[in-house]
């Protein structure tokens, strides 16, 4: 597409958009048309890093649970963490509890209605304050999240690469520059909506597009060379090897406080190792400790290998079930847990996934 026609589609962008969006948007989501903040806040939160498909039960629950702010700030962390359990990146769920304590606190449950204000909150970045901003309080700021990325690169075939300090600058600039001022909550919810029902990751429909005619990317065959990005994640391996310790009708577990992955949940007797290491060197590590005595304890089961990847991280590992005849009493920082409570505890996915392989928490007593 040359220059002149770049610019022309760039004058009548937003009102062909809103047009598709009156016309043939179909996608449906409970928060959509919300001007509550506290729910508008809460859907972005739990959609950071999710999909909508898995957010959309949190978020009803969320709301259910914690009708308004007041009731999420005096929620115990938990049972806020108990709830988002399965979701990860758990730092997203500490922020929103410190900043519903803030807003019920300090700004005595009223949401801030400025958009530097609503930035300067825990956990809210450009994009969540924008999308705040113009859903609740009709403000014209411009969303920029993977949906809009994707659709502004392709249809200008913009070749800067979305992860870099200039990229980000720039769709930016141009994001704001297509902005409806006048609809921005409106216009916002559309161009998301257009990327994800018609401009996909993969499989875009090319053929219902509103824009295929001008697309640079659809014209150019570029559409699954757009957008760019220019960083390549390391990924980190860790193997994590827990022993599952039962006496009686309860079992040892541990809260996660360092600042990692997992923080705030809790997790089994753990051993973190650089590499693969076998069943016999964890019980060796455990009668060194004197957590176990021989002839004191029974090894029940060696669970397969486990993995679970996280955005730089793939965590591995096993876990050894051992039950005891008598309960170590010089095990640091545990605490044993009964039945009728360990359900109520928050693990990360990687243990739920061993636990949902062998029926669940309560057979493990």
């Amino acid at each position: 597409m040359q220059k002149n026609g770049t610019e022309k589609l760039k004058t009548r962008f937003a009102k062909t958009l809103l047009k598709w969006n009156t016309t043939s948007n179909t996608r449906q989501m409970p928060w959509k048309g919300e001007k509550d903040p506290y729910k508008i806040w809460l859907s972005e939160i739990i959609l950071q890093q999710t999909r909508v498909e898995q957010g959309l039960k949190y978020y009803n629950n969320f709301v259910k649970t914690f009708p308004d702010v007041h009731r999420l700030a005096k929620a115990k962390e938990e049972k806020v963490f108990k709830l988002w359990e399965g979701l990860g990146y758990y730092s997203r769920c500490r922020n929103m509890l410190a900043t519903a304590r803030y807003i019920s606190k300090e700004l005595k449950g009223r949401f801030p209605v400025k958009y530097e204000e609503i930035k300067q909150l825990k956990g809210i970045g450009p994009y969540t304050a924008a999308a705040i901003s113009s859903f609740a309080f009709n403000l014209p700021y411009a969303v920029v999240d993977g949906n809009v990325f994707r659709v502004l690169s392709r249809l200008f075939g913009i070749d800067k690469p979305i992860d870099s300090a200039e990229g980000k600058k720039y769709f930016s600039l141009l994001a704001e520059k297509l902005l409806d001022k006048k609809k921005p909550g409106l216009y916002n919810q559309a161009i998301m909506d257009f990327g994800a029902v018609i401009c996909k990751p993969a499989a875009p429909l090319c053929s219902s597009c509103i824009f295929k005619k001008e697309c640079v990317a659809f014209t150019a065959d570029k559409i699954n060379e757009l957008p760019v990005k220019e960083k390549k994640i390391n990924i980190k391996k860790r193997w994590f090897y827990y022993a599952v310790l039962e006496y009686k009708n309860e079992i040892a577990v541990n809260k996660r406080s360092e600042k990692d992955i997992w923080q705030g949940l809790y997790e089994f007797i753990l051993f973190e190792k650089n590499k693969e290491t076998v069943r016999e060197i964890i019980l060796n590590q455990l009668e060194k400790k004197r957590w176990l005595q021989k002839k004191n304890y029974e090894l029940i089961s060696v669970s397969p290998l486990f993995k679970q990847q996280l955005s730089h991280q793939l965590i591995a590992g096993q876990f050894i079930r051992i039950k005891l005849s008598q309960k170590p009493a010089d095990l640091p920082a545990g605490q044993w847990v009964t039945k009728s409570r360990i359900e109520k505890y928050a693990f990360p996915q990687f243990i739920n996934q061993y636990l949902r392989e062998n029926g669940g928490q309560q057979s493990l007593f």
